[in-house]
């Protein structure tokens, strides 16, 4: 199996515009356990996502492939930032996969293999792409600034574009939308994000608040891979023999 544009398996059929999950209604008993365990439960390290955030995402194997993506950001500390990201902001939104985000100090430390799985913020944020839904402008800017300066590495899990009604096959690695083709987010997936949130990306809107935001010095050439190389990366799920120790000690 592959994270490839190829079904792993049939995906069961859901009828609906959005594939929804196959399954049984919720049943009462689960409920009433839920509401009970959210009374008397901290439930920590989901209380620590502060911040959602909307963008858009492209599928490192294949940048026609293109999703509207929504980041509930939890901060470990300044420099490293971890997200849950879901396919929408409703209460029935699916878990599509994790992004963790670094700051430029620290991606720098990293190994230039590692780095490669990686991609840039500068332009998704300039572009007005990535947002702070619903934050006026003036209150998220010094955050945008510092997001510009920032990398991130984006697994996808449920590949619901092509109508997966569960997380089927390997994980996709994303990357952020860019200037150049073929990386360039898609103008109505553009447009109806900012009609549905009252955004404005366009050249009069974010673009111009942050045309004055200071840029990088530079965005490491490893990262975006595909932008010098014209190569992306996909994930194959091979058998292996298992280990009978374990590697360390």
């Amino acid at each position: 199996m592959s994270s490839s544009d190829q079904k792993p398996a049939a995906a069961p059929a859901s009828g609906a515009a959005e594939p929804s999950p196959p399954g049984r209604p919720t049943t009462v008993s689960s409920q009433v356990l839920d509401m009970g365990a959210q009374m008397v439960q901290a439930l920590k390290p989901v209380r620590q996502m502060k911040l959602h955030a909307c963008s858009f995402a492209l599928y490192a194997h294949d940048l026609r492939r293109q999703m509207e993506v929504h980041h509930f950001l939890s901060r470990l500390n300044q420099d490293v930032v971890q997200c849950a990201v879901y396919d929408s902001d409703k209460p029935s939104a699916r878990l599509i996969g994790v992004e963790y985000i670094v700051s430029d100090t620290i991606f720098e430390g990293l190994p230039p293999e590692e780095q490669r799985l990686w991609h840039s913020h500068a332009y998704e944020v300039k572009a007005g792409l990535w947002t702070a839904v619903g934050v006026p402008e003036a209150l998220q800017s010094s955050e945008m600034a510092s997001l510009a300066r920032t990398y991130g590495k984006f697994w996808c899990t449920w590949q619901v574009d092509r109508g997966d009604a569960l997380p089927l096959g390997a994980p996709a690695l994303m990357v952020s939308p860019q200037a150049a083709e073929p990386g360039r987010a898609r103008g109505d997936l553009v447009r109806g994000r900012d009609e549905r949130y009252g955004v404005d990306s366009s050249a009069g809107g974010l673009k111009a608040a942050r045309v004055e935001m200071e840029e990088p010095e530079w965005i490491n050439p490893n990262a975006d891979y595909w932008r010098l190389h014209g190569k992306g990366f996909a994930v194959d799920v091979v058998p292996a023999e298992m280990k009978r120790h374990a590697p360390f000690p």
